[in-house]
Formats: structure tokens, C-alpha cells, sequence
């Protein structure tokens, strides 16, 4: 990676997927930031812009889609690029989550390296 770090939001409800993604991305030499939700995620978008943002869909508070409904309408934070990491795999789904501007969209349980890849491609 040339330049500085590329900033990573993790936004996830269950601890241990939240842990092995925090420490997988700076292994991969990210800055990584997390939150347990899509309340705290927008929170924390007030005083920090990510390179990317990789977002459950169901959390308590505010869930996933709603969050990145809300960032896609935001002029200063759609241009972040969104991987959805679920396990949601219905379909119609995953259809919204790309049509509201998703880059991925990936169901649990995923494979660590595929993860990594697309964010790689995600963010360059």
C-alpha cells in the first residue's frame, strides 16, 4: 500500500466476527475502526471519513440497509464504498443491497481471503 493507511469502518453486532475482521484488516495494514451498530456507525461518520465501510445488515438500533439508505443520501458520504457481510442470503436482499449502492455483498459464513480481496478491490 503506497500513501497512508486506507481507513476501514467495520460495523457489527457480533463480537467475534467484529474482532476477527478488526484484526484480520490491520494485519493487512488498515487503520480499522468499529461499532456494534448502524447508530454508532453513523455517529462515528461525523468525525471520521473511512476509505470503506464493511456493514452487517441485521443490528439492533439501526440496521444495515437503513444505514446505508442513509449515507448514499448524504453528498459528503456516498461516495464511500459499502461491503455488505450478512447472513442474510435472500435474494431480493441482496438485490437491494446492490441497488442501494453496495459494492459487495457477502453472506456468513465467508471466507476470510475473498473478504480481503474484495476489499482490496474495493478501496485500491
Amino acid at each position: 500500500m503506497a500513501g497512508a493507511p486506507k481507513q476501514i469502518l467495520v460495523i457489527e453486532d457480533d463480537p467475534s466476527v467484529r474482532t476477527l475482521l478488526d484484526k484480520s484488516l490491520r494485519a493487512k495494514g488498515y487503520v480499522v475502526e468499529t461499532c456494534d451498530d448502524g447508530l454508532a456507525g453513523l455517529t462515528m461518520l461525523e468525525r471520521t471519513r473511512p476509505d470503506l465501510i464493511i456493514v452487517d445488515i441485521m443490528m439492533p438500533r439501526l440496521d444495515g440497509m437503513t444505514f446505508v439508505e442513509a449515507i448514499k443520501r448524504n453528498e459528503a458520504t456516498k461516495p464511500i464504498p459499502v461491503i455488505f457481510l450478512t447472513s442474510n442470503n435472500d435474494p431480493k436482499t441482496m438485490i437491494a443491497g446492490i441497488n442501494l449502492g453496495a459494492k459487495h455483498y457477502m453472506t456468513k459464513p465467508f471466507q476470510l481471503d475473498e473478504l480481503l480481496s474484495k476489499v482490496a478491490k474495493a478501496i485500491g
